[in-house]
């Protein structure tokens, strides 16, 4: 019920309180008005009766009883609720005239009836209870009507039977601020113990002029006020996370709305958790760098390299708008063609996608990224400028805002890294003893059995953020969300050109030789570069230097720039020995006569997964790098490093006889022989100091 007031006029359509009810004025003349009756009949009475009724008040709608809040009601004892029960069946007969549990055509009770006005039913209920033994006045029973009128029965209920225990107890207000500062203090800095923050406490009191003579209270009160305090704010947990939460949005959130392929994209770098041979033969670590798009939870390109650069950013956008070559011994089962992707209406727009792998192409619109290096460097907001893509960077310390890459890479270590050998866990008290002594994949052989499980498990799994809205039980596979937002948007995009490709790849500057070009110790040739030999490119900033074009993970090929021809100005070189090793980006081969059965079912992917898991786990075929390798290796340098001294021997030296032959040491590692150890005290820094002989 809305205010009410004395009416300054009495219109017909009007609700008033008359007589203790609300009737609708349903006629108005000089002398009466008609009011609606209780029963469904009207009453007319005089104008001068109606004005001087003492309970004469507008209404704007009949009065209505809010429904009971019972879910309030059961945070009281239960004899509170009862009493709040009797007390609701004495109120609604001062309301209406009758009790609730009265009879169908029942009279009113002789004080309650029609003609009786509001305050004299109250007055009547309380001689009535007071005689009863209840002894309460006429002003108790109006407010209690009132209440009851505002908040139904729950305004009945006496509000201290249920008393609320106070947030921070008895402790000073002074107390709890100064405990606030504190723990803001560390928000930025090193995680702490609760016991140094009851300290800064104690110390924030002290300097604080307000706070002059403030007592802590007991140690054990202290630490439940912290307790209270830091409930949800990672004081004590992972600093990353505690930052996060402090400086991430103080008010309700949202997301960017992704309804179609490459909407919203996300991408970030992050280390992975296993030892790899790096180029050199050493084992090392690695750094991810993946990019996932949100409409669709599609991992459109991950790349590994020892450390994240900027042009490794711009060469994974590149991977991202270009198709996914289907590679030799990977199950036919992964390839587009048999996937649920569209693969016929994507042929027509790209020819590339006849012999691709089961992994959409998608041409981002927005990429949202952190302030890494690699990613706010010109160089890849130059690449997004060309592909014309917004760059959005999120807000520093809010990793919300691209959680989705973040929960990626996550599933990438639980899901994949765990399976390679030489994983070392997510940190040290994870980590089991000499994880590079395992058969460690090399950086490029990782890379191809990454690509192969994005293609096979990952994109081939259910996501549990790819729901259907009419159907929530369901959960779509990136590959079926893409299937089913390219009909739902009615366009797909076009993938990025060849041309386009290579201009995104990282740039070097090479002299082309007779021979042909050498880079990275492997020289690349093709006959297209006939007449470009011991030749000048013109170019005298870079000393008649040819720009070359390669791809970092994809050592089969490179691109030379001619810069004297203008319809077609890259040449592709391959590499020499491409027919004698066995890279994982070699050139496609496939035999288009044999018959492909269309439809890749369920049990076939979930075989190609299980043993592309198989293979990662086993590692390499080569001998791993145990205790006897590091032992030979020892022995080798120190073999090198006494030859080399004993054959440049000093000047002023004389000539030393000719030693004695000595016999011919056994065959050893492949039919070399080792030279003869000269026990000499070299240092070693690799060599355990601790470690008993």
């Amino acid at each position: 019920m809305s205010g009410m007031q004395r009416p300054s006029r009495i219109v017909v359509g009007s609700w008033v309180r008359f007589a203790g009810q609300v009737r609708a004025i349903v006629g108005v003349t000089a002398k009466s008005a008609t009011l609606s009756d209780a029963d469904g009949g009207q009453v007319e009475v005089p104008i001068g009766e109606l004005t001087v009724d003492p309970d004469l008040a507008v209404v704007d709608l009949p009065v209505r009883t809010p429904l009971p809040a019972q879910s309030r009601l059961e945070t009281f004892p239960p004899q509170a609720v009862e009493k709040a029960l009797w007390w609701e069946d004495h109120i609604l007969e001062v309301l209406h005239g009758y009790r609730p549990d009265a009879v169908p055509d029942t009279a009113p009770r002789p004080g309650y009836g029609l003609g009786t006005s509001l305050t004299a039913r109250q007055r009547a209920k309380a001689a009535e209870l007071t005689a009863a033994g209840h002894e309460v006045s006429a002003s108790a029973i109006a407010n209690l009507r009132r209440r009851y009128q505002a908040d139904g029965v729950l305004g009945l209920v006496d509000r201290r039977a249920a008393p609320r225990t106070p947030e921070f107890t008895a402790v000073d207000a002074r107390v709890v601020a100064a405990m606030r500062a504190a723990i803001s203090e560390g928000v930025d800095a090193s995680t702490r113990t609760g016991s140094y923050l009851i300290w800064r406490t104690g110390e924030i009191l002290r300097q604080t002029p307000e706070a002059q003579g403030v007592e802590l209270p007991s140690r054990s009160t202290l630490y439940r006020l912290l307790a209270k305090l830091t409930r949800g704010t990672h004081t004590f947990g992972a600093a990353s996370t505690r930052r996060s939460r402090a400086h991430g949005a103080k008010t309700p959130f949202g997301e960017l709305p992704a309804f179609a392929p490459g909407e919203v994209m996300q991408i970030d770098s992050t280390p992975m958790d296993v030892m790899v041979l790096l180029d050199d033969g050493v084992p090392g670590r690695i750094e991810l760098t993946a990019m996932i798009g949100v409409a669709t939870r599609t991992l459109t390109a991950a790349v590994l390299r020892p450390t994240t650069k900027a042009v490794d950013a711009s060469v994974l956008l590149a991977r991202t708008v270009t198709p996914e070559p289907q590679r030799p011994g990977w199950a036919e089962a992964l390839r587009m063609s048999r996937s649920v992707l569209p693969h016929r209406r994507l042929l027509s727009l790209d020819e590339r996608l006849e012999h691709a792998a089961a992994r959409p192409v998608i041409v981002p619109e927005m990429i949202v990224c952190d302030h890494g290096k690699a990613f706010i460097s010109r160089n890849f907001k130059s690449s997004c400028r060309f592909l014309e893509i917004d760059f959005q960077p999120a807000h520093k310390g809010s990793g919300f805002e691209k959680g989705h890459i973040e929960k990626m890479l996550a599933s990438i270590a639980s899901l994949f890294v765990q399976f390679l050998p030489g994983h070392l866990g997510r940190s040290t008290d994870h980590r089991g003893r000499h994880p590079e002594r395992d058969r460690l994949w090399s950086l490029l052989e990782l890379q191809e059995l990454l690509d192969e499980w994005i293609v096979a498990h990952w994109q081939n799994r259910p996501h549990d953020s790819l729901r259907d809205p009419a159907h929530p039980s369901r959960t779509f596979t990136p590959n079926e969300k893409y299937a089913t937002l390219v009909e739902a948007c009615g366009h797909v995009p076009v993938a990025l050109a060849g041309d386009d490709y290579i201009e995104l790849l990282p740039t070097e500057w090479r002299a082309v030789n007779d021979y042909g070009i050498k880079f990275k110790h492997r020289v690349y040739d093709t006959p297209g570069l006939d007449a470009l030999r011991r030749q000048g490119s013109g170019i005298t900033a870079k000393r008649g230097l040819w720009e070359i074009h390669r791809d970092p993970y994809d050592v089969s090929r490179i691109w030379v720039r001619d810069h004297r021809a203008e319809d077609r100005p890259w040449i592709e070189a391959t590499w020499k020995h491409l027919h004698r090793a066995p890279v994982p980006f070699g050139e496609l081969a496939w035999d288009h006569v044999r018959h492909q059965r269309p439809g890749a079912t369920e049990p076939e992917i979930a075989d190609a997964v299980a043993a592309l898991l198989t293979r990662a786990h086993a590692g390499p075929d080569r001998p791993a790098a145990g205790k006897s390798g590091r032992r030979d290796r020892r022995v080798a340098a120190r073999t090198r490093a006494t030859a080399t001294a004993a054959a440049v021997p000093p000047k002023d030296s004389p000539t030393p006889p000719a030693p004695a032959p000595e016999p011919e040491p056994e065959p050893a590692d492949g039919g070399r022989p080792l030279a003869k150890v000269i026990p000499l005290g070299l240092f070693d820094p690799l060599e355990d100091p601790w470690r008993r002989t």
